[in-house]
């Protein structure tokens, strides 16, 4: 966690800014550009201690932070500032639920039409919204320190990473290069072509 002020401002800062950079550069809506000046606004104005808590409530969230590891005086300092803890929740709660709600949304457009598209995307969201940190947190019961120090060294979890990454890659290449290159590609990354 960053403890020195300016670094968590700075932090934050380029956060907001580089989303920006990348909404407009993907041509998206206008309108979208409020999450980046929020997060640039959040950056300027937000005192370290709010943006720890709204950071302990996106881990605990993921289940990966424990209450008893704060201080006795950290406890007392983040006990005022609960609103943050839940807006750290509730960020990450709809992060992980919107993840998968999204896709699922824009695949329902192209099978119906958008209003039903929408709604199918809504009641997918709202569930995936509530039980879905509930089941992270219980399958993070492990030793957290643990989970940690593993995490970086699991070979599976490189190999699952990678996998992700190469399967994102070729899906961004394919809608850029023409079909044909894109397949060429592929076929040299997964060993089928020359």
């Amino acid at each position: 966690m960053f403890e020195n002020e300016l670094q968590t401002r700075c932090a934050i800062c380029g956060t907001g800014i580089l989303l920006g950079l990348i909404f407009v550069l993907a041509h998206l809506p206008l309108i979208l550009l409020m999450f980046p000046v929020t997060v640039l606004f959040l950056g300027i104005v937000a005192d370290p201690d709010e943006t720890h808590a709204v950071w302990y409530g996106m881990l605990n969230t993921l289940g990966i932070f424990d209450v008893s590891t704060l201080s006795d005086a950290e406890n007392a300092n983040y006990a005022e500032k609960k609103h943050y803890f839940w807006f750290g929740e509730v960020m990450m709660a709809s992060n992980l639920a919107g993840s998968i709600a999204v896709p699922a949304g824009i695949w329902f457009a192209g099978q119906t039409e958008i209003s039903l598209a929408c709604i199918g995307a809504a009641v997918l969201f709202l569930p995936l919204f509530v039980f879905m940190p509930k089941l992270i947190q219980c399958a993070m019961k492990a030793d957290t320190d643990a989970v940690i120090d593993a995490f970086g060294k699991n070979e599976q979890v490189k190999k699952v990473f990678w996998t992700l990454f190469v399967a994102m890659a070729g899906l961004v290449l394919a809608r850029v290069v023409d079909p044909v290159t894109a397949q060429h590609v592929v076929g040299i990354i997964t060993g089928m072509g020359i």
